[in-house]
C-alpha cells in the first residue's frame, strides 16, 4: 500500500506547479479533495481560528494540532502536509513531534525557526531563534525521518522579516543541505526576492499566497515560471467560510433565509449517501 509520504514524493517528482488549498478540519479537507486538488495543508492559523476561535500566536498545543490532523488525514486520500510550528520544544521534542505527525497520517511536517510562542508569518511581533538552534531543529526533524518516521520534512524560516533577506536565504540553503525535502521562505517582499529564492535554494520550494499579505499575490502561471513547486493558499477556505457565515447571519437577522447549499447536497458532501450504500451491504434479509 502506498503511504502518504510516497504519495507526496510522487507528486513532487511530476513536472509543474502543485496548487494547494489549505484546510482546517476534516470537512474542509474533504472539500479540497472533492474539488480535484491533489494535496492539502493543515494550516496552523486556520486550525487555531476554527478549533479555538483564537489567533495564531502559539496558543494551540501539539496535542490539539495532531488530533485535528489525525481526523483530517483519516478523511481524505490525498497527501496532507501538517503545520508543526516550532516542533514544540527542543531537538528531542521536535523528533517526537515528527514521529507523532507521521503516525497521524501526515505526508510531510513543517518546522520553523520562530521563537516559541510563535505567530502567523504575516503578522507583527515575530522573533526567530539563532542559527544554531534553527539548524538543530531541522537536523532533529530530518533525523526522525531517517530513523523511521515515514514522513517528509518542510523547513521554514521567518528571518526575512526579523533579520534580512540574505539571512533568510542563508538559512534556507542550510536547511536544504541538512536534508529538508521542501524549503519555505516566509513572506518575501517582492517578485525579485521570490526569483532569487527559487534560483539560489536547491530542491523543492513553496510559495505562500495570502491576500493583503507581505508577499506579492502572483498567479499560478507566474509562480511556476519563477520556479516554485507548491503554491499554498492557507486562508482562502477559512476566509471564504467566515464571509459566507457572516452574510448568512446578516440575512437571517434581517428576516431573510439565506441562500446556501440545500440539505440534499449537504448530506452528499458530508457522506450520507456513501453511508447508506454501506448500510445496505449489512442489512438483514430477515
Amino acid at each position: 500500500m502506498t503511504t502518504p509520504r510516497q504519495k507526496l514524493e510522487k507528486l513532487l517528482a511530476e513536472p509543474g506547479l502543485l496548487l494547494m488549498p489549505c484546510c482546517f478540519d476534516a470537512l474542509s479537507a474533504a472539500l479540497v479533495e472533492q474539488a480535484g486538488f491533489r494535496l492539502t495543508f493543515m494550516s496552523g492559523f486556520a486550525v487555531s481560528a476554527a478549533h479555538l476561535g483564537l489567533p495564531d500566536t502559539g496558543l494551540i498545543s501539539y496535542g490539539e494540532m495532531v488530533d485535528q490532523g489525525r481526523a483530517i488525514c483519516s478523511r481524505v486520500a490525498i497527501p496532507v502536509i501538517g503545520d508543526a510550528d516550532t516542533g514544540y520544544g527542543n531537538a528531542l521534542n521536535v523528533k517526537r513531534t515528527i514521529s507523532g505527525y507521521a503516525a497521524a497520517g501526515f505526508s510531510c511536517a513543517m518546522v520553523e525557526d520562530q521563537v516559541m510562542p510563535k505567530r502567523c508569518g504575516h503578522t507583527k511581533g515575530k522573533q526567530v531563534v539563532d542559527r544554531n538552534e534553527a539548524f538543530q531543529r531541522i537536523r532533529a526533524a530530518v533525523d526522525a525521518r531517517d530513523e523511521g518516521a515515514d514522513i517528509l520534512i518542510m523547513a521554514r524560516t521567518d528571518a526575512r522579516q526579523t533579520d534580512s533577506f540574505e539571512e533568510a536565504l542563508y538559512r534556507c540553503r542550510t536547511f536544504a543541505d541538512l536534508g529538508a525535502d521542501i524549503i519555505f521562505l516566509e513572506a518575501p517582499r517582492s517578485r525579485d526576492e521570490m526569483v532569487r529564492f527559487c534560483r539560489e535554494v536547491p530542491g523543492h520550494t513553496m510559495a505562500n499566497m495570502i491576500q493583503n499579505g507581505k508577499t506579492p499575490l502572483l498567479c499560478p502561471e507566474e509562480l511556476e515560471e519563477i520556479g516554485f513547486k507548491i503554491a499554498a493558499y492557507p486562508l482562502m477556505l477559512l476566509s471564504s467560510a467566515v464571509t459566507s457565515m457572516q452574510q448568512a447571519l446578516l440575512s437571517l437577522k434581517q428576516g431573510r433565509y439565506p441562500e446556501h447549499i440545500d440539505f440534499s447536497g449537504l448530506k452528499d458532501v458530508v457522506g450520507f449517501n456513501r453511508y447508506y450504500q454501506e448500510e445496505e451491504r449489512y442489512r438483514s434479509d430477515e
